[in-house]
C-alpha cells in the first residue's frame, strides 16, 4: 500500500510540472507573437517616408508598399558589389505594376555618326585689317557702312598727308636735279632719288603711282587706300575728316569663301572625332540642304561651364549661304569598330559611378557598376561590368534604385543589431 501511495504522489508531481512548463512556454510563444513587428509601408520613390498603414504618398501620390522585414541573418542578405546597394526581389505582380522593362546587352556597331550643335563663324585666317602707313586726314570715304562687299583693289578712302605730299615733292626735285647736275655729281642725285622712292614705297605708293607721278610731275594731294582682299566689311572706324595714324585700325574685311563651324563635342564622344574627318551641317533656314566639310582642329581644353570641347570644322562657302553667327545642326562621322552596348535609359549616374540593374531571373535584380564608353544614338558602349546576352532594366530602374538602397540600409541596420 505504501509503495502504491509513493508512486501515485510521484506521478502527480510529474504531471503538475509538465503542465506548468507547457503553460509557461505557450505564454512565452504568445508574447513572442505579440512582439512581432507591425507591418510598415513606404513610398518607392521617396523611401524616407514611412507609415504604419497603407495609403498614398503625400509627396508624389504613389501607392505605399509594404517594407519587407530584413532577416537578422547575414547569410540571407543579397550580396552586391556596389556599396550602398543590395539585390532586390520583386513579386511578379509588382513587376508589371511598377512598369519594369528590360533590354538585352548586345553587340553594336560603333561606326556611326553622332549629332551635335555648332555655330558658324569667320575663318580667322581670312580677316584683314586696314591701316595707313603714315599720319594724315581722311578726305574721301568710298566705303561707308559695315556689311558692304568690296573687291580686291577697290578704293576704300583717300587720305591727305602733309608729310606724304612733301616727300613726293622731294622725289620730283631729285629727278629734276639729276638731269641738271654735271656727270661728276650724278651719283649723289641718284642717291637722293632712290631714298625718296624707297620712302614712298614704304608708305604704300606702288610702281604704278610712281610712274604716274613721274609722268605728270605733279604731287597728289591725297592717296587712295585700296582693299587688300575681296570680302565683306565687318568693322569700320573710318569717317570723313578723321585724323589717322598707323596705329588706327580703319576697316576689318573678311573673306567668306570659306567659314568655320565651332561644334560642341561632349567628352563621351571625343573618341569618335579625328582630324580630317568628314562633317556635315544643316541650317534651319535651308531645310533639306546640307554642306560638307571636315574637322581641322580640336581644342586642347574642356569648357568648364558646358563640359564640352570645341571642334573646328571648315566648310567651302562660295555662295555665302553659311552666314557667321548662324546655329547649325552638325553630324560628324565616327569610327571605333564594334562593342557591346545598352540603351542609355538603363544607366543611373550617381556622379561618382554609373549603375545598372541586371535581371537575374525569378524577379531578382542585381545592381552593377559599369564603365561607359562612347555614346552613339541613344546607346552607351559598355567597357566593363556587363556581358553580352545579359538583360538590364530600362524602365522603372529609378524605383529599383530606391528599393535597393532602402534594402541595403535596413539590412545593414539589422546586421548591426544582430551582431551586438
Amino acid at each position: 500500500m505504501k509503495a502504491f501511495f509513493t508512486g501515485f504522489l510521484l506521478a502527480a508531481v510529474l504531471f503538475a510540472g509538465g503542465s506548468y512548463l507547457y503553460i509557461h512556454r505557450h505564454e512565452e510563444s504568445d508574447k513572442a507573437v505579440n512582439k512581432a513587428p507591425a507591418v510598415r509601408y513606404h513610398c518607392p520613390m521617396h523611401p524616407t517616408y514611412t507609415s504604419d498603414h497603407p495609403g498614398d504618398c503625400p509627396i508624389c501620390g504613389m501607392k505605399l508598399v509594404p517594407i519587407e522585414p530584413a532577416s537578422p541573418s547575414p547569410d540571407s542578405v543579397p550580396e552586391s558589389m556596389v556599396p550602398g546597394y543590395a539585390s532586390v526581389t520583386i513579386p511578379a505582380d509588382r513587376i508589371q505594376s511598377m512598369g519594369i522593362s528590360t533590354a538585352e546587352v548586345r553587340r553594336m556597331s560603333l561606326d556611326q555618326n553622332f549629332r551635335t550643335f555648332g555655330k558658324v563663324t569667320y575663318d580667322e585666317r581670312k580677316i584683314h585689317h586696314v591701316h595707313t602707313r603714315f599720319e594724315g586726314f581722311i578726305e574721301d570715304l568710298y566705303v561707308n557702312y559695315t556689311g558692304q562687299y568690296v573687291k580686291k583693289g577697290q578704293p576704300l578712302f583717300s587720305v591727305y598727308s602733309p608729310e606724304l605730299y612733301a616727300t613726293q615733292n622731294e622725289y620730283l626735285l631729285a629727278l629734276r636735279a639729276r638731269k641738271k647736275l654735271q656727270p661728276n655729281s650724278f651719283g649723289s642725285t641718284v642717291d637722293l632719288v632712290e631714298a625718296a622712292r624707297e620712302r614712298l614705297a614704304l608708305w604704300g605708293i606702288g610702281d604704278s603711282e610712281l610712274r604716274e607721278l613721274e609722268r605728270t610731275r605733279t604731287p597728289s594731294r591725297a592717296l587712295r587706300i585700296n582693299s587688300p582682299v575681296s570680302g565683306y566689311v565687318i568693322a569700320r572706324t573710318a569717317t570723313h575728316g578723321l585724323k589717322v595714324s598707323p596705329a588706327d585700325n580703319l576697316y576689318d574685311i573678311v573673306d567668306l569663301s570659306t567659314v568655320w563651324v565651332l561644334a560642341d563635342i561632349y567628352e563621351v564622344n571625343l573618341p569618335l572625332v579625328k582630324l580630317g574627318q568628314t562633317a556635315t551641317v544643316q541650317l534651319d533656314y535651308k531645310p533639306g540642304e546640307s554642306w560638307k566639310g571636315k574637322v581641322v582642329f580640336i581644342d586642347p581644353t574642356v569648357d568648364p561651364a558646358t563640359r564640352t570641347v570645341k571642334a573646328r570644322l571648315e566648310f567651302p562657302n562660295p555662295d555665302g549661304e553659311l552666314k557667321p553667327e548662324m546655329y547649325a545642326h552638325v553630324v560628324i562621322g565616327g569610327s571605333s569598330g564594334t562593342g557591346i552596348g545598352i540603351p542609355d535609359s538603363a544607366v543611373i549616374s550617381t556622379g561618382e559611378r554609373n549603375i545598372v540593374f541586371v535581371a537575374k531571373g525569378e524577379g531578382t535584380f542585381e545592381p552593377r557598376e559599369v564603365l561607359l564608353g562612347v555614346h552613339v544614338r541613344n546607346l552607351y558602349e559598355i567597357k566593363e561590368g556587363l556581358s553580352e546576352g545579359e538583360r538590364v532594366v530600362t524602365g522603372a530602374n529609378f524605383l529599383l534604385d530606391s528599393e535597393s538602397k532602402l534594402k541595403a540600409a535596413t539590412s545593414s541596420s539589422s546586421q548591426h543589431q544582430h551582431g551586438s
